[in-house]
C-alpha cells in the first residue's frame, strides 16, 4: 500500500505533536528500530525494492564520503546492506570500519541515525540473498567493476553481454567473490521524532563498544 498527497500531509500533521520519550522505547535499539520500520511499512513509506539509507564512510585520515544504499535486512546484530567488495565504500570500510547511517522519512517527521562498525556478512547469508536477486542484477554484479573508471557505457554493456553468454543455460549463477553483504553493528542509535516549534524529541542509545550495555538518554533538539 502506498501513501500519497494529502494522506502523507495528514500523517505529518498527526505525527508532529505525538510525544516520544525514554520511557516509551524498548531496551534494545534494534528492537525499537524494528517497531518504527514496521510502522513505516504499514504506512506505505518503504519502497518495494528496499528502504533507502544514507551510508557515510571515511578514509583512515578522516576524509568522508556518503551515498544512498538500500537496507536489505535487520538482524539482531544490526543493519545489513550488500555491495561490491571492491567499491570505494567497501575499500574505505576495510581501512576504517567506522560508519554512519541515516534513515529519513520527511513526511512522517521521523529519522534514525546509526553509528557503528561495519563487518562483512557471513558467506552463506550473502549467497542466499544473491540467489534471490533478479537475473539481470546477478549478471550486473559480475559485469560492473564498481567505482572504477570506464571508457563509456558501451564497455559496460559489452561486459554484461559477455557474462550473459557465459552463464546462459546455467541453473545457478554463483555469487562473485567480490560481492556480498556488510552488517553495521551499532554503538549509537538516535531516534528523532518531529515536534512543533522545532522542539523535537531525540532519544539516543549509546554504548562504548559493540558488546557492552546500552545507555538510553534524551538529547536537546
Amino acid at each position: 500500500r502506498r501513501v500519497h498527497g494529502g494522506i502523507k500531509a495528514d500523517i505529518a500533521k498527526m505525527q508532529v505533536n505525538l510525544p516520544f520519550d525514554v520511557k516509551d522505547v524498548l531496551p534494545d535499539p534494534i528492537q525499537q528500530f524494528r517497531v518504527w520500520f514496521a510502522e513505516a511499512q504499514e504506512l506505505g513509506l518503504v519502497p518495494e525494492d528496499g528502504q533507502p539509507m544514507c551510508l557515510a564512510t571515511a578514509t583512515p585520515s578522516g576524509v568522508p564520503s556518503a551515498r544512498i544504499v538500500l537496507l536489505k535486512n535487520i538482524v539482531d546484530q544490526g543493519i545489513v546492506f550488500y555491495t561490491n567488495y571492491e567499491s570505494r565504500k567497501a575499500r574505505e570500510i576495510e581501512a576504517n570500519p567506522n560508519v554512519s547511517i541515516v534513515f529519513h522519512w520527511p513526511n512522517w517527521q521521523r529519522s534514525i541515525r546509526v553509528q557503528g562498525v561495519a563487518t562483512k556478512l557471513d558467506s552463506s547469508s550473502s549467497d542466499e540473498y544473491f540467489n534471490s536477486r533478479p537475473l539481470g542484477s546477478r549478471i550486473g554484479a559480475w559485469a560492473s567493476q564498481q567505482s572504477t573508471v570506464i571508457p563509456d557505457r558501451a564497455y559496460l554493456e559489452e561486459k554484461v553481454a559477455h557474462f550473459t553468454e557465459k552463464f546462459a543455460g546455467s541453473t545457478v549463477i554463483p555469487r562473485p567473490p567480490h560481492w556480498g553483504g556488510f552488517v553495521v553493528i551499532p554503538i549509537s542509535v538516535e531516534f528523532w521524532n518531529g515536534r512543533s516549534c522545532r522542539l523535537h524529541d531525540r532519544i539516543e542509545y549509546r554504548r562504548p563498544t559493540t558488546d557492552s550495555t546500552w545507555t538510553i538518554q534524551r538529547l536537546a533538539p
